[in-house]
């Protein structure tokens, strides 16, 4: 985000932690900004953002191991407060004067799960929440232990497996955690951050996504000029999100190009010209390339080169598009914050492949375009959340997740538009018994697989032999793993009814019960 445009924040230095970005969750949840930067570039970070706070978070590294990571020396100078959660405690109280060993020193060993802290002194942090002799729950995660404070540290909360479960330096507003207050197992730990963020770095708690379109729709504007801008639309909701923004704060200069390859589902196309062309005037270029995309799929079996031929073709189509509309200064992209984080890794190391054609990689430096990326401060459901601010209607912002090679990787072996056509009219069916019996905004992702297979059944006298249809509905926060959605046997078999008579093609459907790991969300 622009430095001048900032609002106030928190800054969460990164350790490597798996839960890292659950800290930012929890702090945006209180009505503040945050950012993450790696522990390696955090002075930086700290510089730019000129946070009211920082959060040290936890990781795997063990404190007194040679080279292991700290904090810089900066923000210990700053005078600003600062909170050590786990990996982040013991950092902080290594580096201001006090002593960390591993648990297999101290004959102890470490913590880890559901713990039982009792609060042994009165803290700022428990404002309004916890009282002196409560017993709390919370969630533990380490090996290593503080084994003797640093000077002008106090202890607050004891557990059975850390006599420094949480201390406090009220003076300096240092405080250490050595359970995780970002993760839900700790019931009450949303609001010991709130406490931090409001009550110890006195913040309002006011940053709204009223507050970001504003300061973004200026971004864009500084960043954009006079210049134009071209945007690739595929019917999800980052990229319309990221649309209806920029075209709120530079109009006309602004051209969207949604390239149908007729892999969509049911009406899909015709809903996102009909959003853009006429609710939202803006100008755009929609290109029917179905019969290219199948041309080019006739035959092709593998997975893979479903793939790599759509997302080719996608860019070839587009980057022609521009040209016809007189080149473009500016590429926008949907890209999000853990597309972000996961590119600009805890180590160091290289960044991850953004995982959608849509994310158009490669483009940009093709096209000679600069990029313009609205959204990469927000998650996914800040995003909806923005999305509700911009007004944009239901059916775009609470959509579940579509992949950009759309139904051909939901159709295992050779992609053809009848058999896009018998898929399409089974998702439909499904979708809609799914919103019917209000389970839509409880599923992550719901949809219907064509399989490769033919079985016999048997309708009115006759034999048949058609398609199976595979159902799957999973629930999940991130995508990252997932569980199935435990439907009741009824509403399947009347799923499973509709589909056998009302799409010609199939005769059997199946529901996949498989988490992930070990499988995936999507079969191919």
């Amino acid at each position: 985000m622009d430095p001048q445009h900032l609002p106030d924040s928190i800054l969460i230095v990164d350790f490597g932690s798996q839960v890292t970005q659950l800290i930012a969750r929890r702090v945006r949840e209180a009505g503040v900004y945050s950012e993450i930067a790696p522990f390696t570039q955090a002075e930086e970070a700290f510089e730019r953002l000129k946070p009211k706070g920082v959060i040290l978070s936890g990781g795997p590294a063990s404190v007194p191991d040679e080279g292991s990571p700290r904090a810089p020396q900066v923000l210990f100078d700053s005078g600003v407060p600062i909170l050590g959660i786990c990996y982040g405690q013991q950092v902080m109280t290594q580096q201001l004067g006090g002593e960390v060993r591993p648990g297999h020193e101290t004959g102890e060993g470490g913590e880890f799960g559901r713990a039982y802290c009792t609060v042994s002194e009165e803290c700022v942090l428990f404002d309004g929440l916890w009282q002196q002799g409560e017993r709390h729950q919370v969630w533990m995660s380490h090996g290593d232990k503080v084994t003797q404070l640093a000077p002008g540290f106090r202890i607050v909360a004891v557990s059975d497996g850390a006599p420094f479960a949480l201390i406090a330096d009220d003076e300096r507003r240092y405080y250490g955690t050595q359970f995780h207050p970002e993760v839900v197992h700790t019931p009450d730990g949303a609001r010991l951050l709130a406490n931090f963020v409001r009550h110890v770095c006195g913040l309002a708690g006011d940053w709204t996504m009223a507050e970001f379109r504003k300061t973004k729709i200026e971004e864009i504007r500084a960043q954009v000029g006079d210049g134009k801008v071209i945007c690739g639309l595929s019917g999800g909701v980052d990229s319309a999100v990221a649309a209806v923004l920029i075209h709120e704060a530079i109009g006309e200069q602004l051209t969207c190009v949604f390239v149908d390859h007729g892999l969509m589902r049911m009406n899909e196309a015709e809903q996102v010209v009909t959003l853009f062309r006429d609710h939202y005037n803006i100008p755009l270029v929609h290109v029917d390339a179905e019969e290219m995309f199948l041309a080019g799929l006739a035959g092709v079996t593998d997975p893979e080169a479903k793939r790599k031929f759509i997302g080719k073709a996608f860019i070839d189509l587009f980057e022609a598009e521009a040209k016809k509309i007189g080149g473009a200064d500016f590429l926008a992209q949907g890209t999000l914050y853990p597309d972000v984080i996961e590119s600009v890794s805890f180590t160091g190391g290289p960044s991850v492949t953004i995982k959608s054609h849509h994310n158009v990689g490669g483009l940009p430096e093709r096209m000679n375009m600069a990029l313009v990326e609205p959204l990469r401060e927000l998650f996914k459901d800040e995003v909806r959340a923005l999305g509700r601010e911009l007004g944009l209607p239901e059916v775009f912002v609470g959509r579940h997740p579509f992949p950009g090679p759309g139904l051909a990787i939901r159709i295992p072996g050779e992609v053809t538009k009848e058999r896009c056509d018998i898929l399409r009219k089974a998702d439909a069916v499904y979708l809609e018994e799914i919103r019917a019996a209000g389970l839509y905004d409880a599923i992550w992702q719901a949809f219907a697989v064509l399989l490769p297979v033919k079985t016999v059944g048997v309708m009115g006298d006759g034999r048949t032999y058609d398609s199976v249809c595979g159902l799957r509905a999973v629930t999940s926060t991130d995508g990252m793993t997932a569980d199935v959605y435990p439907f009741d046997a009824s509403f399947l078999t009347r799923v499973a009814t509709r589909i056998v008579n009302e799409v010609k093609g199939i005769n059997r459907v199946v529901y996949d019960y498989t988490s992930k790991p070990p499988g995936t969300i999507e079969w191919e």
